[in-house]
C-alpha cells in the first residue's frame, strides 16, 4: 500500500506541475480551467442566493465595465469575467475560481475615486489569474489522496444544511501573505496597463487601515479574509517603484466615481432584517424570533441563522417550499435519509404550525433536531434546530425556546425603521467634517464621515469640493 501511495504521489506530481499564468512560476495544479470555471459557475449562484446583488443597473454596468477592462490586460483574458456589486454593508471584495469577481456596496461608499476602485478590483482579478484558490485546493487533494474531504454533511442533509453552513461561514476565501502580496502586484499591475493611477493602491490600504483602528467590537469584514493592510503598504510602494510608469495623465475620476454614490444605501438595511438583544426583527415581513443569549447570528437573502458558543448546535430560520405548514413539513420529513418523529399539528403564537423532531445520517454521525413549519402571511417559514446527536439534549431545551418565540412583529418603531442613504455635498465654502458635522447632523460619527471621505476629521476641505455624507435617522442598536 505504502509503494501504491508513493507512486499515486509521484504521478499526481509529475501530471500536476504546471506554469502559473500570472507569475511565471511552476506549481502543483491538479484543478483544471474547466473545472475552475464549473466551481466558480455553481459557487457565483450560491453568493447570489445568500448575499444579493444591489438593485442599481447602471452602477452594476459601470462596474462591469471597469472590471472587463482590467481582465483584457490580464494574462487569463478569455476567462468568462464576471464583476458585480453585492448588497453588502460591509468593506470588501472577493473572488472565486473561473473568474468571477464582486465588490460589495459597502466598499464603494469607503473608496473615493475610480483609480481606488480599480486597483481592489485588480487585486482581486490577481487572485483569480494567479490561480491561488486552485493551487492551494491542489494542495490538499495530494495531501489526501484517495480521499473525498471537504464536505461535512451527506448530499441528503446538505438539502437543507447547506444554507445554514453558507450563512455562518460564507464563502469568502482567506488567502496566505505571500498569495495577498502577489495580488497586491498584479493589481498595480492590471490597473496601471488600463490606464489608472495605481497609486491609489496605497490609499485604499490607508483607508481599510483606519477602518480597522475604528471597529473595536467586531473585525472588519475585509480583515477576516485579508492580512492586515498597515503592513502592505510598504510592499505595494516598492511594487510602484518597479513599475516605471508614468502615472502623470492616468485615470483617477473622483467626481465622476462619486456622483454614481449618490443615494445609495449605507451600512446595514433594517428593512431586511435586523437583531437586536438578541432578537430578529424582520419589518417588510413583519415577523420576529428571538435566538439564544451568546449565539453567533447571521443574516442573508436566503437564511438567518445562530450557532451555539460551542459550534455544537444551530438554528436556522428560511421560506420553506409549500402551500401551507402541513404540505411543508411533510416535504422535509419525506427527504431520504432523514428519519421523522410524530408529526404535532397546532400553533405557535396563534400561527397555524406543525412540529416534528428528526434524526438524519451524516459521515460524522448522526444529526438531532426539531423541525418547525409556520404559515404567516403568504408564506411558510422552516425553523430548523439540530445539532450532533450526543449533545443535543444540552441545546434542546433553549432551541425550542427560540422556535417557539416566532410570532407577529407589531411595535411600530421596529416597523417603521429605514436604512441610512449617502447624499452628496458640494461645499461653498473652506471648512472641515467636524465643522460641517455642527452645522448639518448625521446619524453617524465624524470619525465615520471622516473615514468614508479619507480625510481627517478636522482638515480643511477646499470650496467646490464633492463630500459624502450620510442621511437618515440612528440605526437600531444591535448588542
Amino acid at each position: 500500500m505504502k509503494r501504491v501511495a508513493a507512486l499515486l504521489l509521484a504521478g499526481a506530481l509529475l501530471a500536476g506541475c504546471a506554469r502559473n499564468p500570472a507569475t511565471g512560476k511552476n506549481e502543483l495544479m491538479l484543478v483544471s480551467e474547466s473545472q475552475e470555471i464549473a466551481m466558480g459557475q455553481q459557487a457565483d449562484s450560491q453568493v447570489i442566493a445568500s448575499i444579493g446583488l444591489y438593485p442599481d443597473p447602471a452602477l452594476q454596468s459601470y462596474v462591469l465595465d471597469i472590471g472587463k477592462k482590467l481582465a483584457a490586460t490580464s494574462e487569463r483574458p478569455n476567462l468568462p469575467w464576471s464583476f458585480r456589486v453585492v448588497d453588502d454593508p460591509a468593506v470588501n471584495a472577493f473572488a472565486i475560481p473561473g473568474g468571477f469577481v464582486y465588490v460589495t456596496r459597502g466598499l464603494l461608499t469607503h473608496v473615493t475615486n475610480e483609480a481606488q476602485l480599480a486597483t481592489v478590483m485588480g487585486h482581486e482579478i490577481g487572485h483569480v489569474t494567479a490561480r491561488h484558490t486552485a493551487h492551494e485546493m491542489s494542495r490538499e487533494e495530494l495531501a489526501n489522496v484517495g480521499l473525498v474531504v471537504g464536505s461535512i454533511a451527506s448530499s441528503a442533509i446538505a438539502k437543507y444544511a447547506g444554507l445554514a453552513s453558507q450563512a455562518m461561514g460564507l464563502m469568502f476565501l482567506k488567502f496566505s501573505r505571500e498569495n495577498e502580496n502577489t495580488a497586491d502586484a498584479l493589481g498595480v499591475r492590471y490597473s496601471s496597463r488600463a490606464g489608472y493611477d495605481s497609486r491609489q493602491e496605497d490609499s485604499v490600504m490607508a483607508m481599510l487601515d483606519q477602518l480597522e483602528k475604528q471597529s473595536s467590537s467586531k473585525l472588519p469584514e475585509w480583515l477576516e479574509t485579508h492580512p492586515n493592510p498597515g503592513n502592505r503598504i510598504q510592499h505595494i510602494n516598492s511594487v510602484l517603484a518597479d513599475t516605471k510608469v508614468d502615472f502623470t495623465n492616468a485615470i483617477v475620476n473622483t467626481s465622476g466615481f462619486e456622483r454614481r454614490l449618490d443615494g445609495m444605501i449605507f451600512g446595514m438595511n433594517p428593512r431586511e432584517g435586523f437583531f437586536k438583544n438578541g432578537v430578529f426583527y424582520h419589518p417588510d415581513m413583519r415577523f420576529q424570533i428571538a435566538f439564544p443569549n451568546g449565539w453567533q447570528t447571521q443574516n442573508t437573502k436566503s437564511a438567518v441563522a445562530a450557532m451555539s458558543p460551542q459550534q455544537d448546535a444551530m438554528i436556522e430560520l428560511t421560506i420553506a417550499r409549500g402551500s401551507n405548514a402541513d404540505q411543508a413539513a411533510r416535504a422535509f420529513l419525506s427527504q431520504q435519509g432523514v428519519q421523522a418523529g410524530t408529526l404535532t399539528r397546532g400553533n405557535i403564537n396563534g400561527l397555524s404550525a406543525a412540529v416534528a423532531p428528526f434524526a438524519a445520517q451524516t459521515q460524522q454521525g448522526t444529526l438531532q433536531g426539531q423541525a418547525a413549519f409556520i404559515q404567516y402571511g403568504n408564506n411558510v417559514f422552516q425553523v430548523l434546530a439540530y445539532g450532533p446527536q450526543a449533545g443535543w439534549s444540552a441545546n434542546q431545551s433553549v432551541a425550542q425556546r427560540s422556535i417557539s418565540s416566532f410570532g407577529q412583529l407589531n411595535d411600530p418603531a421596529m416597523l417603521n425603521v429605514q436604512p441610512q442613504h449617502v447624499s452628496l455635498i458640494t461645499l461653498d465654502r473652506r471648512t472641515t467634517i467636524a465643522e460641517l458635522l455642527q452645522q448639518r447632523p448625521a446619524p453617524v460619527s465624524a470619525a465615520t464621515l471622516a473615514l468614508i471621505n479619507q480625510v481627517d476629521p478636522k482638515t480643511a476641505l477646499e470650496p467646490g469640493r464633492i463630500v459624502k455624507w450620510v442621511v437618515g435617522q440612528p440605526l437600531p442598536a444591535t448588542p
